[in-house]
């Protein structure tokens, strides 16, 4: 769900008077521990793979695990924090935080402390612009069942470019793949070959195997070690 708009909307209610505004952050640090708690757990019993239960669901799977992965790599449990400010990575985070075996209360507290911070922020911006918010709001209600047909069709478009664009995209990427027995008949053979193995290091610790005298890199890297890579042969990446 869109939450955002709700802790908005919260804000701008508690900047009328209509409502409590430390009720309104505790209630939505706990639903965000909820939430936190069972992706955590999901990742501590499934391992890195249970992520893709997830990114599923979403128009974009391919990059959604990759970029949650990255994130966490770098940050580690600070991640936490900026996972929730950016849509959809923060259910992976906390999943990852579990896969590598992230202590509970450990994680409890950091999820608390940047649930605070996140809720605190949406909240307190609702709060600073609640007439500009009851602005809105007010002509919202004025267009009635207009305003909700005018947000969903906004999404319905939205989501129909994006699933086109996902299609074409497996449409060129399912002509340019390789399949494992044809990639193996080909490194027998001797055929100049070059395999790219561009998996994170959650993704090789989680299945520990690659395809042999494979190049390992991974995709934040190929900036700057792209010379590495064979020019005068075709190459075969390796991923997730």
């Amino acid at each position: 769900m869109p939450v955002v708009p709700l802790l908005l909307g919260v804000g701008a209610l508690a900047g009328e008077q209509q409502l409590g505004l430390p009720v309104a952050v505790a209630l939505a640090v706990a639903a965000s521990l909820l939430a936190d708690l069972l992706w955590y757990a999901v990742g501590r019993r499934r391992g890195v793979r249970a992520l893709g239960i997830l990114c599923g669901i979403t128009l974009e799977p391919d990059s959604c695990v990759r970029r949650a992965q990255e994130l966490f790599l770098q940050h580690r449990l600070r991640s936490q924090l900026i996972g929730k400010f950016l849509p959809g990575l923060n259910p992976l985070v906390a999943g990852l935080a579990g896969a590598v075996g992230v202590g509970l209360g450990r994680f409890v507290v950091y999820d608390l402390g940047s649930a605070a911070v996140w809720a605190g922020a949406w909240t307190g911006l609702g709060y600073l612009l609640r007439e500009a918010i009851t602005g809105v709001l007010e002509q919202a209600a004025h267009l009635g069942k207009d305003a909700i047909a005018l947000v969903a069709s906004a999404f319905v478009a939205y989501a129909g470019i994006k699933y086109v664009q996902r299609r074409r995209f497996l449409r060129r990427l399912r002509i340019a793949r390789i399949r494992p027995e044809e990639l193996r008949r080909k490194l027998d053979s001797g055929e100049p070959l070059m395999v790219v193995d561009l998996r994170t290091a959650l993704e090789q610790a989680a299945d520990p195997y690659t395809v042999p005298g494979a190049l390992r890199m991974t995709p934040d890297e190929l900036e700057r070690r792209h010379a590495e890579i064979a020019r005068d042969a075709d190459v075969v990446l390796l991923c997730a």
